[in-house]
């Protein structure tokens, strides 16, 4: 069985796909109320209640205080409840509200329990567990050199959690690895840059996403207008959406998002047993691509909010998925402040894809199943050329007096720019084994000769 653990203190999505409004809870207390009252209290399982606190009282090996009890009893009704229902005490709650702000501290990984062990759902851009190469599906089963079999989860994040500076060993296994992995890091405090981007090659751009948050669909739009001033205000051609290893985040995020690229329509509606847990979300006028196409990259470590995109995107035809099948976190979770300093993350409703698909526990299914393999050496020099060669105001440099001459004509701006193309091609040579974007590249590219031929034949 696999369950989801929100690591908030090292995670982004918190396994949750939004937050209801507070006015909205009053009135599922009061409903929850009216229909409980139907139905008398199960007298001898309360009894059963008091019975084991009064045991745990008198006889524990150690004297527990009441309130310690107390709230054990209320971790264990939430966990009890479904894979994304918990109890934030005061460090959890805090570390939530952070997390939503794009900044907290830990290793940077979305992770859940599976047979015993801590698996990684997904490693988010630009942290600790990135850069040591921690991958989606991995599992850690030695933290520091304990093990974490059959270890309670809570238990196993605080391990992981620690001072910022401070190093961490894990211990991992790896499909198709013989050996186990032993990989170190240091903890720090993670700051999340929701949007990355850059122009492929002119007319064509790729933007990742790596968490929804609240900012994430204004970065979008800036993203967007750079682009479009990189591309000399041309409009582009065809854009690659990075979902892949998105773990999640704020509804409103993932929903704005996908507006960003629709013109009307449904783009997600939930469904609860509460009447107010049932919403809907459209799309307002306005295509920022203006129909250019959209390629849509995901895997199994996209969940949550990255599936409210990809399935709206999807259903509404605005784009082709292209992947593996993806993680299937398609329910909501409301947070509700218990105290000033603690909540409760409970599961409220599921949310559906335009055309009615659930999502939960089935994941989005993408239009092009990828396999996760690597480009071959031709494929790599292949793809290299065509990124050098397109390159905005790249130089053939044909001899050293050629080179000299357009070396002297540049202002010191130019030289700045010329350093930046210089940083991006290299981030790009690094990820040139990228099969994914690769073929969603060599598919706009399709598309659009496609689209030229039907306008001549026209």
């Amino acid at each position: 069985m696999f369950k989801v653990y929100s690591a908030i203190i090292f995670s982004l999505s918190f396994s949750f796909a939004g937050l209801l409004p507070s006015a909205i809870h009053a009135q599922v207390d009061s409903e929850a109320v009216k229909s409980g009252a139907k139905e008398p209290l199960p007298l001898d399982i309360l009894k059963e209640f008091t019975d084991a606190f009064g045991s745990i009282k008198s006889d524990y090996v150690e004297d527990i205080d009441d309130k310690t009890i107390l709230k054990n009893a209320i971790k264990g009704m939430m966990s009890g409840l479904d894979p994304h229902s918990s109890y934030l005490d005061e460090q959890g709650f805090k570390h939530l509200k952070e997390g939503t702000s794009g900044e907290f501290g830990g290793l940077g990984i979305e992770v859940g329990l599976e047979d015993g062990l801590i698996k990684v759902i997904s490693p988010i851009d630009d942290t600790p567990a990135q850069k040591a190469g921690i991958q989606s599906g991995d599992l850690i089963f030695r933290i520091d050199d304990k093990p974490v079999k059959e270890m309670d989860l809570d238990e196993a994040v605080k391990l992981m959690r620690g001072k910022v500076g401070t190093e961490i060993k894990l211990a991992i296994i790896r499909e198709n690895h013989d050996k186990p992995l032993i990989i170190k890091l240091k903890r720090a405090i993670i700051k999340i840059k929701s949007v990355k981007f850059r122009l492929l090659e002119k007319d064509y751009a790729y933007i990742r996403i790596s968490s929804f948050q609240s900012r994430t669909a204004q970065q979008l739009k800036k993203s967007l207008k750079s682009l479009l001033k990189e591309n000399d205000q041309q409009a582009l051609k065809g854009l690659i959406l990075d979902l892949r290893n998105n773990p999640g985040g704020l509804l409103n995020g993932s929903v704005d998002v996908a507006d960003i690229f629709l013109n009307q329509g449904l783009i997600v509606y939930t469904q609860g047993r509460i009447k107010n847990s049932e919403l809907k979300f459209s799309a307002t006028h306005g295509d920022a691509l203006k129909g250019a196409p959209i390629v849509v990259l995901v895997n199994n470590g996209s969940a949550s909010a990255s599936e409210i995109v990809a399935g709206a995107l999807q259903d509404h035809k605005r784009a082709i998925i292209m992947g593996s099948d993806t993680f299937g976190k398609g329910s909501v979770q409301t947070i509700k402040p218990i105290t000033k300093t603690t909540a409760i993350k409970l599961t409220t409703a599921l949310y559906y894809t335009p055309s009615g698909r659930s999502i939960q526990a089935e994941g989005i299914i993408p239009d092009i199943k990828l396999a996760n393999i690597s480009l071959t050496e031709k494929e790599k020099k292949s793809f290299n050329q065509l990124k050098e060669a397109d390159l905005k105001g790249h130089l053939e440099q044909t001899n050293k007096k050629a080179a000299d001459h357009g070396k002297k004509k540049q202002s010191s701006d130019s030289e700045k720019s010329a350093k930046d193309k210089k940083s991006s091609a290299q981030a790009d040579s690094e990820k040139n084994t990228d099969y994914g974007l690769h073929e969603a590249l060599n598919l706009l590219k399709g598309i659009n000769i496609l689209s030229a031929k039907k306008t001549i034949n026209k």
